[in-house]
């Protein structure tokens, strides 16, 4: 019997790895054309959503796949050694899907019914007011990942709840409809992801569409609908909602390393001397080196969430230190694959190029900020509190 159960999660598993790489494969076909329109082609989407990449998350009580952190931390990896912009939105609308797992059934089963896509952002800019048993919504938000081909976004507020003495972090979820999108994406990288503004003007909410994230954060677990095997449940929000961030630079740097690696070996040097019988060969291997402690680092990550116990140790920050020392890693490994092939890896659309500037801006979320995640971790060891998502 176990046996039996081992083998279908392999062959599942072996089917979400073949859709991942259709989706890299895809992206990596078309990365010129997203650079320039600011967003993958619908292509993409249509083959993270036939390859069901998007609902890699959400409970398997709703008969979707379920998977452990370690198996997503391939299939997030897969896509991203093809295209880091495909392998953001993988990432996020999975991740985004985990958001139902944390409303009450009936806005859960609300948004799982209707079947699309969810886009979120976590900066409380909104402004949020009571109306009967709902709440009214107004603000304008920005960085709102893959917000194009969403059909929901769920929009984060400040506000105090009937319940609670202190304001909380809370979330709301709108259908697309009800929002305006502003088309202002344009940046150094990441630009397949779409990250365009959303303005909301005095929406109306209902009340089934509140996700309470500090109290998920806090407590590890939802309203209703307790599932003990849920791989997201039992553990701090942010910390767990984060995950993939590092998932998707590890898929980036691998592919840098392959392509150092090719370019050494067919490179001459001024002078006529072979690249590969150079010092590059030991910049391959302390860039592959870094790679490994990087790997290293998110498999600590994974292994704390499984092992994490609410209520004792608060981890936040360490979790954070970790997340920004695994970019950091990445993001100095980019650096140095660029600087040491030179000036033929820097024209407009070489993989180098596009990668490179794609890690970079990976690197620049708020959730991987090196010196605040540093310093946060530092902290939390001498028994300061400290405030961090994640």
């Amino acid at each position: 019997m176990v046996s039996n159960l081992l083998d279908e999660n392999k062959a599942e598993l072996s089917l979400l790895l073949k859709g991942a790489e259709k989706v890299g494969k895809i992206a990596e076909s078309e990365a010129l054309e997203a650079d320039k329109n600011k967003t993958v082609s619908k292509n993409v989407i249509d083959a993270i959503k036939e390859a069901r990449l998007s609902k890699l998350l959400l409970p398997k009580k709703y008969g979707e796949p379920q998977v452990d952190l370690r198996d997503y931390s391939k299939i997030i990896r897969t896509v991203g050694k093809y295209n880091i912009s495909a392998a953001w939105l993988t990432f996020l609308y999975s991740i985004h899907n985990s958001l139902v797992a944390y409303m009450t059934k009936e806005g859960a089963e609300e948004v799982i019914n209707q079947g699309g896509l969810i886009a979120d952002i976590f900066a409380p800019i909104g402004k949020v007011e009571k109306d009967g048993e709902g709440y009214r919504i107004t603000g304008k938000y920005s960085f709102v990942s893959g917000i194009l081909y969403s059909d929901w976004v769920a929009l984060a507020v400040k506000m105090k709840l009937d319940h609670s003495e202190e304001p909380e972090l809370c979330m709301l979820t709108l259908p697309i409809s009800d929002v305006q999108i502003i088309e202002n994406w344009d940046t150094l990288g990441l630009r397949g992801t779409g990250s365009n503004e959303v303005f909301v003007d005095n929406v109306y909410v209902p009340k089934h569409h509140l996700i309470r994230l500090t109290a998920a954060d806090r407590t590890g677990r939802p309203p209703e609908g307790y599932d003990e095997d849920y791989p997201l449940y039992d553990v701090p929000f942010f910390s767990s909602f984060c995950i993939g961030f590092p998932m998707v630079a590890l898929g980036g740097a691998e592919r840098l390393l392959e392509e150092f690696k090719n370019r050494t070996e067919k490179r001459v040097r001024l002078g006529g001397k072979s690249a590969k019988e150079s010092r590059h060969q030991g910049v391959l291997a302390e860039l592959t080196i870094k790679y490994y402690e990087a790997e290293g680092l998110l498999d600590k990550y994974i292994s704390l969430l499984e092992n994490y116990e609410m209520g004792k140790e608060d981890k936040r920050g360490e979790f954070a230190a970790i997340r920004a020392k695994i970019t950091k890693n990445v993001s100095d490994i980019a650096v140095k694959v660029l600087l040491t092939l030179g000036g033929f890896s820097v024209f407009k659309g070489d993989p180098i190029e596009m990668f490179v500037r794609d890690i970079l801006v990976v690197c620049t979320h708020r959730s991987n900020l090196y010196e605040d995640a540093v310093e946060a971790f530092g902290k939390t060891q001498f028994g300061f509190d400290v405030s961090i998502n994640g």
